[in-house]
């Protein structure tokens, strides 16, 4: 063979070019398409309205982002319990939950406000809470490592029982469960004088099947998607608290995504779990008629009994003032409320 021609080298160094100009191209084109999965985990069972609007969500962000953001959902406690799901989240083994009060406490304890036995009792007086207070949660939950990408209001909280409830005093002879370690839970019923059994929340419905608890308290459509309310024979029809839940996601993850997908990820995020917070105001009361429909009785509350509880409610709320926030975010919150309230009955 003989020695290249200057136009022979001059076509082989165009045609190297053209091939490095196209390898640059490629690997471009597959950084800008790098692909985030959200690995996400709830206690919710599958074919419950919380995971079927959470895959609503995640059919939303893959379409929008086109394949390259998408949720591994973990349902019915496949990760463990709300506790256990932070553990995994704070080593990164998975990177988003959905949570109620008792997992956003560990990461906000102020949040907890949230769930003050008899404080909001109306939605209104529910929805202003979360307008009012939703910038200084936010920051709450940015400082202690989290981003909020929507909140999933859980709903009312009754108490059931498997006995006759006619004075507050029946409470107390009463094997309530509570869940383990929530500090909320326990100063509302140490307020009205009950010791209750505290038990994780995978372990509900075989100790109410042992005997070992013979009352509990959550949601009317958390009853009849954990099959609680099989166990038990009466509601009380007055609400204890409104249960506050919520999509958070881990903000060292979240910072790592491109803009782009932290907009796509915050804009569904408020879209969707404010639907799901409408789907289970509206799913709560139709639970309500089902266990109704089912032989439930509903246990009516005399006025005087109503106005104990709330002052217990009060007290209760006094109590974790220095545990779980100041007395003047406490002040603030209730000062608030007050003013609304009152507007609200002047208005109409």
């Amino acid at each position: 063979m003989g020695t290249p021609s200057t136009h022979q080298l001059r076509e082989m160094s165009v045609t190297r070019l053209r091939s490095l100009l196209l390898l640059f191209s490629l690997c471009a084109s597959l950084g800008s398409a790098q692909q985030y999965t959200i690995k996400f985990a709830t206690v919710a069972p599958e074919g419950s309205t919380w995971m079927n609007v959470m895959r609503e969500y995640d059919a939303a962000v893959r379409k929008e982002s086109n394949g390259r953001l998408g949720f591994r959902i973990y349902g019915a406690n496949i990760q463990g319990d709300e506790k256990t799901v932070l553990r995994k989240i704070r080593v990164g083994q998975i990177q988003a939950g959905g949570f109620t009060g008792v997992g956003m406490g560990e990461i906000a304890p102020k949040v907890r406000i949230l769930d003050s036995p008899f404080l909001a009792r109306t939605y209104a007086e529910i929805d202003f809470l979360y307008e009012t207070f939703d910038a200084e949660f936010q920051q709450a939950f940015e400082e202690g490592g989290y981003v909020l990408l929507g909140w999933a209001e859980v709903g009312f909280v009754h108490v059931f029982t498997n006995t006759l409830i006619q004075k507050p005093e029946d409470l107390r002879k009463m094997k309530i469960w509570t869940w383990e370690g929530d500090p909320v839970a326990e100063a509302a019923f140490g307020a009205l004088g009950i010791n209750p059994i505290p038990l994780s929340i995978t372990d509900v419905l075989t100790s109410l099947q042992t005997g070992l608890v013979d009352a509990f308290y959550t949601s009317p459509l958390a009853a009849v998607a954990l099959q609680w309310f099989t166990r038990v024979k009466y509601i009380v029809e007055a609400p204890l608290a409104d249960a506050s839940g919520a999509v958070l996601i881990s903000k060292k993850y979240y910072d790592q995504l491109p803009n782009d997908l932290q907009e796509i990820l915050l804009r569904n995020g408020k879209k969707y779990m404010t639907k799901l917070t409408h789907m289970s105001r509206d799913e709560n009361k139709n639970a309500l008629e089902v266990l109704k429909r089912h032989g439930l009785q509903m246990i009516k509350v005399k006025e005087q009994d109503l106005t104990e509880y709330i002052r217990a409610g009060a007290r209760a709320r006094r109590s974790l003032v220095g545990k779980l926030y100041s007395e003047e975010f406490l002040n603030r919150v209730e000062r608030s409320l007050t003013e609304f309230k009152n507007n609200h009955r002047a208005s109409k």
